[in-house]
């Protein structure tokens, strides 16, 4: 794997010879491009074509951020992965409700597995209900009821005001981070994607749709608890991140520049911080976790490994 790169300061990206070059009025920074996975753009940004046929040949995604930390869009290079077969597969486990259910009520065991600790919160009574669950609609219910008392131990463990969860806009300083960190970790999951054969329109919890790599969307709510809700915990807990990091317009939130830095910093080092997998009896990244995952969902999907979601607290 090559390193993921976040761009927080307003410039230029553009290639130069075989290399990235960002500059704008204070910097000027040369990237190889065979270091480069991945980039993160939380800043106004100039490029050209010139760049975006650079980055293609070398299979680099970027994800963009708006103004606020909302996430905006992907490039997304031509697929390099391309697996006709896994395709059908995909498909033919969407079309099928009670395999579609399957991945659906695993997706959101894993959450509800990987948030409980976090919270300190019963996971059995809704892992049972889910277990008896007959139909998507009533597994988002559950997972829609678990997340209700996530988010009110969340402001119990921060001390800050939640009341209830707000997204397009959020109302106050959690509800903004909450959905900063979320859009992160959708777009990691969609990067990790990219380096997989899987097709990232194709999902069984989310219903699949137009203009959106909706399978995403189903992996991160395994990963939204470890890298997303239990990071904000940890800055607000430590003082990293306080209420002066923040924004606010009518009946709107938002990081400031500075405490987007202060997050991405933060979710930077977490990814490339290690964690023990049993399977491998090593440690690996939690980036790296995110693409195991995905290579469990694939092994699930064309032979008869069953697919378990990664449960982040088992020994």
């Amino acid at each position: 794997m090559g390193d993921v790169y976040y761009i927080t300061h307003n410039g230029s990206l553009k290639r130069e010879e075989n290399t990235l070059l960002f500059e704008n009025a204070e910097l000027r920074k040369t990237i190889p491009i065979e270091q480069v996975d991945e980039i993160f753009v939380l800043s106004e940004l100039s490029l050209n074509t010139k760049l975006l046929s650079f980055l293609s040949q070398y299979q680099v995604p970027v994800h963009f951020f708006n103004y606020y930390g909302y996430y905006v869009g992907s490039f997304y290079p031509r697929d390099k992965n391309l697996s006709g077969f896994l395709l059908v597969k995909q498909v033919e486990h969407y079309l099928e409700p009670q395999k579609r259910l399957y991945l659906a009520k695993s997706f959101v065991a894993g959450a509800i597995q990987n948030a409980s600790k976090i919270y300190s919160l019963d996971s059995l009574p809704y892992l049972q209900e889910l277990n008896s669950a007959k139909s998507i609609q009533e597994v988002m219910s559950i997972e829609g009821s678990f997340k209700k008392l996530c988010y009110q131990k969340l402001e119990s463990l921060t001390g800050w005001e939640f009341e209830t969860r707000t997204k397009r806009p959020p109302s106050n300083p959690l509800n903004a981070l909450i959905s900063f960190g979320n859009s992160l970790v959708y777009a990691k999951v969609l990067g990790e994607i990219y380096h997989t054969p899987l097709n990232s329109t194709v999902s069984y919890l989310h219903e699949p749709s137009e203009k959106r790599h909706s399978l995403c969307l189903d992996v991160a709510e395994i990963f939204k608890p470890i890298l997303s809700e239990k990071l904000i915990i940890e800055l607000i807990s430590s003082g990293v991140i306080d209420e002066k990091d923040f924004l606010e317009e009518t009946e709107y939130c938002y990081l400031s520049s500075n405490g987007k830095k202060k997050f991405i910093r933060a979710f930077k080092e977490l990814l490339e911080s290690s964690k023990h997998y049993p399977k491998l009896n090593r440690k690996v990244s939690h980036r790296t976790l995110i693409r195991l995952e995905l290579y469990k969902l694939i092994k699930h999907l064309t032979s008869d490994e069953i697919y378990i979601p990664l449960n982040y607290w088992s020994p």
